[in-house]
Formats: C-alpha cells, sequence, structure tokens
C-alpha cells in the first residue's frame, strides 16, 4: 500500500477523534473502541490494509506494547497522590497480588479441567488474562492526583501494580512448558522471580525516581539549570529506570511506576495536601522560568509538567496499539468456540471472586467492591505477556490458539467495559456525592446539637 495512504488514514483518524472527543465522552462509548473499530475494517476482513502476523511479528509486536505500557504505568505513578505509608495502599496492594494470585489459580484450573491444557500451558494462558489495564483503564483512574476516591484509586493502583506482578506467573508457566529455567523444585524461579525482581524493581524505581528528581529541582532552584525539557525528562527517566531494572534481573514494570510515585512524593513534600491549582495553570499554559525556578513552586511544575506531556504520549500510544489489535483480531476472525464461554466466566465469576477474596476484611463498600469486580479491564498488558511468550518459543499451534484467545478476551473487554463505563461511573458519582452531602449534615447537625446542650 502507498506510504502516502497511510498519512491520509492516520491524518482523519486524528482530526476524527480530535473533533468527536466532547461526544464521546457524554455516550456510553470510548475512544478505544472506536479504534479498534478502525484497526478490526482496515484488517484482513475489511479492507485489508493492515496485515500483520503475530507469530512472525510477536517481537515488533512486543515492544510496542511494553513501550505504551512503559508511558501508561509512569503517568499512572505521577496520579496517585497518596504515601506508601498510608492505609490507602492496601487496597490496590491486596488487588493487585492477592486478587492477581486468585485470578491466575482461577484461570489455570478453567485452562486445565475445562479447556484441556497442560498445567504449564494453563499457568500461562492465566498469567497474560489475570493483569488488568493502565492504558484502557483510563475513564476508572483517578481523575487528577488530587481525586481521593477509593474505588479510582484502587483501580489505579491495581492497574499500576499488577503488570509487573503477574511476571512471576508467566515464567512459572514457561518453566513447566520448559522454556524458562525453574532450579530444583522451583527454588530459582522462587528465590529469583519471586522473592529478588519485584522488591529490587520496587526499589530501583523509587530511588531513581527521587534521586533524579531532586538533582534536576537542585539544578533549578540554586543555579536556575536544567530549565525546560521535562519531556525528556520523563521519556529519560523511564528508560533509565526500566533499563536498570532489567539490568539487575528484576521487573522493570513496577520499576517505572514507582518511578513515578517516586516524582510525585517530591512534589507532596513541597505543597502538602493543598492543591497548587495556581502551578498547575502556569504549567499547562507554558510557565515562565521563573515559575520552574521558584523554590516552593518547582517541584509542581516539574511534576505536572512530565505529566501533561506523558498523558499526550499515552493518547498516542493507545491509538496505535488498539489499531494493531483491531487489525489482528480481524485476521483471527471468527473467534474460538470457547470463548463463548470463557469470557462470561472471566468476567462473571472469575473476576468478581478473586477480588471479593482479595478483599475480604476491608472497608472497601458493597458498591465499590462491586464495581471493581466489574472493571477488570484486559487490554495491552495481555498482548504483551502473549508476545513475550511467543518470543521464547511457545508452540505455533498453541501460540496461535492463545493469541485469538487473547485477542477475543481483550477485544470485548474493551467493549462491553466501554460500554457500562459512563452510565456506571455516572451513577457511582451521583451515589457517591449524596452520601456525602448526607454525612456532612449528620456532622453538622450533630455540632449544633451538642452545642445546644452544652447551652442548656
Amino acid at each position: 500500500m502507498n506510504f502516502n495512504v497511510w498519512f491520509v488514514i492516520v491524518g482523519i483518524l486524528l482530526v476524527s477523534m480530535a473533533m468527536s472527543a466532547t461526544v464521546v465522552k457524554r455516550l456510553p462509548l470510548t475512544t478505544a473502541m472506536l479504534y479498534l473499530g478502525v484497526g478490526f475494517i482496515l484488517g484482513p476482513v475489511g479492507f485489508s490494509v493492515i496485515r500483520i502476523n503475530p507469530i512472525e511479528q510477536a517481537g515488533l509486536l512486543e515492544r510496542i506494547t511494553e513501550i505504551a505500557i512503559l508511558i501508561s504505568l509512569f503517568t499512572a505513578g505521577l496520579k496517585l497522590r497518596t504515601p506508601f505509608t498510608e492505609k490507602r495502599w492496601y487496597l490496590p496492594m491486596r488487588l493487585a497480588f492477592v486478587s492477581m494470585a486468585i485470578t491466575v489459580g482461577l484461570i489455570t484450573l478453567v485452562g486445565v479441567y475445562g479447556l484441556g491444557l497442560s498445567w504449564g500451558a494453563a499457568v500461562l494462558f492465566g498469567a497474560i488474562l489475570a493483569p488488568t489495564d493502565p492504558v484502557l483503564a483510563s475513564d476508572v483512574a483517578v481523575e487528577d492526583p488530587f481525586d481521593r476516591d477509593r474505588l479510582r484509586f484502587g483501580l489505579t493502583g491495581e492497574a499500576g501494580l499488577n503488570d509487573g506482578s503477574a511476571f512471576p506467573f508467566v515464567m512459572l508457566g514457561l518453566g513447566l512448558m520448559g522454556l524458562h529455567e525453574l532450579g530444583p523444585w522451583g527454588a530459582r524461579w522462587f528465590l529469583v522471580d519471586v522473592l529478588w525482581a519485584a522488591p529490587v524493581g520496587l526499589g530501583i524505581g523509587w530511588f531513581l525516581g527521587l534521586g533524579v528528581g531532586k538533582l534536576v529541582l537542585y539544578l533549578r532552584r540554586e543555579h536556575k539549570e536544567a530549565v525546560g525539557l521535562d519531556d525528556f525528562l520523563a521519556l529519560g527517566l523511564i528508560a533509565l529506570a526500566y533499563g536498570v531494572a532489567l539490568l539487575f534481573y528484576s521487573y522493570g514494570f513496577l520499576a517505572v511506576f514507582t518511578a513515578g510515585l517516586a516524582l510525585r512524593r517530591i512534589e507532596m513534600e513541597s505543597t502538602g495536601e493543598k492543591a497548587p491549582a495556581e502551578v498547575i495553570a502556569a504549567a499547562a499554559q507554558g510557565a515562565p522560568e521563573e515559575v520552574a525556578t521558584d523554590a516552593e513552586k518547582a517541584p509542581a511544575y516539574m511534576t505536572q509538567a512530565v505529566l501533561g506531556f506523558n498523558e499526550q504520549l499515552e493518547r498516542i500510544g493507545e491509538v496505535a496499539v488498539v489499531v494493531i489489535l483491531g487489525a489482528m483480531l480481524s485476521s483471527y476472525y471468527p473467534p474460538p468456540v470457547e470463548t463463548y464461554w470463557l469470557i462470561p466466566v472471566l468476567f462473571l465469576v472469575v473476576r468478581p471472586l478473586s477480588v471479593w477474596l482479595g478483599l475480604l476484611g476491608s472497608k472497601t463498600s458493597g458498591l465499590q467492591q462491586g464495581l471493581m469486580g466489574w472493571f477488570g479491564i484486559r487490554g495491552l498488558g495481555s498482548i504483551y505477556y502473549l508476545m513475550y511468550a511467543v518470543e521464547h518459543g511457545l508452540a505455533p499451534g498453541l501460540a496461535n490458539w492463545m493469541i485469538s484467545m487473547t485477542l477475543t478476551v481483550v477485544a470485548v473487554s474493551i467493549v462491553v467495559h466501554g460500554i457500562s463505563v459512563t452510565p456506571l461511573m455516572n451513577s457511582y458519582g451521583k451515589i457517591t456525592r449524596n452520601h456525602r452531602v448526607v454525612a456532612i449534615g449528620t456532622r453538622i447537625k450533630g455540632g449544633i446539637f451538642r452545642k445546644a446542650k452544652q447551652k442548656v
């Protein structure tokens, strides 16, 4: 196909999305659904403009999804303005580690006893489908760094953490199939892939985020240097955290996420709980050099500038990857018959059950827990792990089956969760606002009653 035609297609797509953005927000639709449809039409079922062989081009697809996930994880970290010491982190930690493990276990049982897979293939399949997505879950994520809603915070934190917490299960599945070294009785897997890789990745990202952020602020405050090019700072910190984590045989996804958290931590130490509205506005409009080097405003300016740039990159990555996903889905149409019963089991049984078990004893309300159980949105993480497994020598027959199954699950997730997100989150917003008003009114009445009683 003529390369000039590609410019026309991309131009029409981006301009159309820019012009229809406000309309899409009011409808039970998401931009991802539209990108998916465009990709499907441009694939072999439609105009056959995009032809991708996931087996032959697994390495390229792995890198594309990898980059998109890294940008999204860093963005998610920047949005979570809560110290690790706060109890609010118990919720996403339990979702990302406890519920994640339960999800993998349940899908493994379904794979062995319902799909006839070997234990290794079933574990791998569970690990591929278990992580929720930080890119496609943006409609249920925190709306800004000062969003304190437990539901949004929990889902955002879960999506940021479980792209890394799924890795041990991926390696276990590959190991059981002879594609990764597990060691005697799984000792190497447990010591390296579980005990070493996750905490080291978290630590590397945290210290690099703090170190680079504080160095830049020192240069700006004390020497009026290192001003501007915050987009380079974002990309550089992502690459640095990811690369160093991989060199130390740890999980780079976790490192990039905590690097974003660490950069936000620097801003919190400077501005506290008060939202720096004037700095956010200045950053959005291109503030002058004196704002970027101001002793008090520099941290908030830096984080806001980096966040704004990353959010733009995240949208571009979403367009590219979901269009490619739609084109690949078109190549594997119609889907396997197993998906007709597997998808309802995943969305209506496995996800809600794993969330319920993972949050036993927590203070999460029934409404919040129910929405968390529903919004287990699958996306780029599943595609990445799938391509990672193919690159590690997954047998072609099994690889094609897993590709077809995974693409269908992700596509259905994009559609059904996309249709439901607007009405459900709007209803949730109304309910929480009403509860907040009632709680405030109760406190006010209680205060008036106590004062009147004291006077009597």
